[in-house]
């Protein structure tokens, strides 16, 4: 058995340290830079650093909208679970909609995906909301064609869906009209629910809760 590193504080500060030095965020804002370290951190990919797109003001958009209470929505149960809810301030409710019965049935009467009916449960609570998507370009699109049909906007978008169909059409969109909400994404196929919900993971090890 090869000897292998089993401090898990050393780990951790051995693994910040070596994107430190391999990935260059210059390229960045600089209150984004935690974030995107996060993001590398989940996925184990420096060269992603040429595509990401953060918003300056994104790191506060989402802590303001976490002291506030108010919820955060997510496409799937996957993101969901990658939130560190015991990070969260006390009352933060994290929503997943894709499983309500009312998705289900949405998306049998309008011939859409489940993961874009799921978005119109959040219509109600949507305004001031963090929305984080890691895994479905249509609950992307639906999201930002509800803000173009006049739906409340939410404090922060969080768009990391991954495939092949849509994903990177679903994120170039965001990233060039983000409807005027702060927002971070990862240009092109590349994405997913581990990267999606480490950008909350990033803002509230910053937060004092």
């Amino acid at each position: 058995m090869r000897d292998y590193l089993n401090d898990p504080a050393e780990i951790y500060r051995q693994s910040f340290a070596a994107i430190r030095a391999m990935a260059d965020l210059s390229g960045l804002p600089a209150s984004v830079h935690g974030i995107a370290e996060r993001v590398i951190h989940s996925c184990g990919m420096t060269d992603i650093v040429a595509d990401l797109r953060i918003s300056a003001d994104l790191p506060g958009a989402i802590a303001e909208a976490l002291k506030d209470r108010k919820p955060i929505f997510t496409d799937s149960e996957m993101v969901r679970h990658g939130i560190i809810a015991r990070m969260l301030p006390a009352g933060v409710e994290i929503v997943c909609t894709l499983n309500d019965e009312k998705a289900r049935e949405l998306g049998l009467a309008r011939k859409i995906t489940r993961s874009a009916a799921a978005v119109s449960l959040w219509l109600p609570r949507l305004r001031g909301a963090v929305v984080v998507i890691g895994n479905a370009p249509t609950a992307l699109f639906a999201l930002l064609e509800a803000l173009d049909a006049g739906a409340d906007r939410p404090a922060a978008i969080v768009g990391f869906p991954v495939g092949f169909i849509g994903a990177s059409e679903s994120k170039d969109e965001l990233a060039e009209n983000p409807r005027a909400v702060p927002f971070a994404t990862l240009l092109g196929r590349r994405g997913g629910s581990a990267m999606a919900s480490s950008v909350v993971n990033a803002v509230t090890a910053d937060m004092t809760i």
